[in-house]
């Protein structure tokens, strides 16, 4: 029985948004120190991030470890994919920060601590190497790209996570669990710089969606110029006005400073890294599109985004484990589930994610 184009029911994006719950709250980052001790001024011990909360996913083969240094406070998230997986990376913005960039990856990490951040990610190499008893011929190589934001703007130390966070954070990995809030990478990524004094923490955010057999498991650290905005367009985090108690959008600042012939001031260190991991076999032209679709889409949570001092990278990986359902084709010529169907689904995925590191 066919259904008629007025049986089909709408939806307006904010009801994707059941039962959100942003705290109103600011959560100022505080005025930049831009410098203080260092790894070598501390005694640092490696912690296992246990966030705000947990999201529980249905993923095997996808494990996700988190740890930090309250001494920073920075940290890592790392994604592990024992059997390894093809990749797309994305890379927009002015200020990227990344490692590795391969298409096929048995781990992806995301720190803090800017460019030295980078060498938590070696760490993870590492413990890997050793997991793999040593062994070196060229199949047997694991493979690991990092990503990282910029994150001493919002805390007064100069601590960045080292090779032994990084062999933390995967040690700490298991399935089905993702610590969401202030952990891992997030724990010192912030949100609407167009002032410091407006500038609001956010943290890391994931967000897990199946659709029969499909699966979609979305990890962001937002940390951008911009602010973050759910689906009926209200900031509601970063750029907060204390004297008004108010937030809002940056491009009201921009307006003002232009009509009144005043710079229009945006503060540099940014950067929102990202994942997007699929159980969908996709062929090579259709995973990085599927990268490119997902990334392009969070400009609406995210505003604005991709600019020139923000180093955005997103990963999308499959596990390669099932096809795409087939559709039979309709007398209405509609589109039959494709790559772009999923990629429309896992931008909301990740629309989730984003609204999960703002709470």
């Amino acid at each position: 029985m066919s259904t008629s184009p007025a049986s089909i029911p709408t939806h307006a994006l904010a009801d994707l948004d059941p039962g959100l719950t942003i705290d109103p709250a600011p959560r100022l980052a505080g005025a930049p120190v831009f410098g203080g001790p260092g790894n070598t001024d501390f005694d640092l011990t490696p912690v296992r991030s246990e966030g705000r909360e947990a999201l529980e996913f249905d993923f095997p083969g996808v494990r996700i470890g988190s740890a930090h240094y309250a001494e920073g406070p920075t940290g890592a998230t790392v994604i592990h994919l024992p059997a390894g997986a093809r990749t797309a990376v994305d890379a927009r913005g002015g200020a990227v920060g990344l490692s590795g960039g391969y298409d096929f990856n048995h781990a992806i990490c995301l720190a803090g601590g800017s460019v030295y951040g980078l060498e938590a990610g070696a760490g993870v190499s590492d413990l890997l190497l050793e997991r793999h008893q040593n062994m070196t011929g060229f199949a047997e190589l694991q493979l690991v790209s990092s990503a990282i934001i910029y994150d001493f703007s919002a805390r007064s130390t100069a601590v960045y996570p080292d090779k032994a966070l990084g062999r933390a954070a995967l040690e700490y990995a298991v399935e089905g669990s993702f610590p969401q809030g202030r952990a891992g990478a997030g724990m010192s990524a912030s949100s609407g710089k167009v002032d410091w004094e407006r500038t609001e923490i956010t943290g890391q955010g994931a967000a897990f969606r199946q659709l029969g057999d499909v699966k979609v498991l979305a990890v962001v650290v937002p940390n951008p110029v911009g602010v973050i905005l759910d689906r009926s367009g209200r900031v509601v985090r970063g750029n907060y006005d204390a004297a008004t108690g108010t937030r809002r959008h940056p491009v009201y600042d921009y307006q003002e400073a232009f009509a009144e012939q005043l710079p229009a001031a945006t503060e540099s260190g940014n950067t929102t890294i990202s994942a997007l991991i699929t159980n969908v076999r996709l062929s090579p032209v259709e995973l990085n599109q599927f990268a490119k679709q997902v990334h392009s889409s969070m400009h609406r949570g995210i505003q604005p985004f991709h600019t020139d001092m923000d180093g955005d990278t997103l990963f999308a990986v499959t596990t390669d484990e099932i096809d795409l359902p087939t559709t039979p084709g309709s007398s209405r010529g509609r589109l039959s589930v494709n790559a772009t169907a999923l990629g429309a689904i896992a931008s909301e995925v990740m629309w989730d994610a984003l609204l999960e590191a703002a709470k």
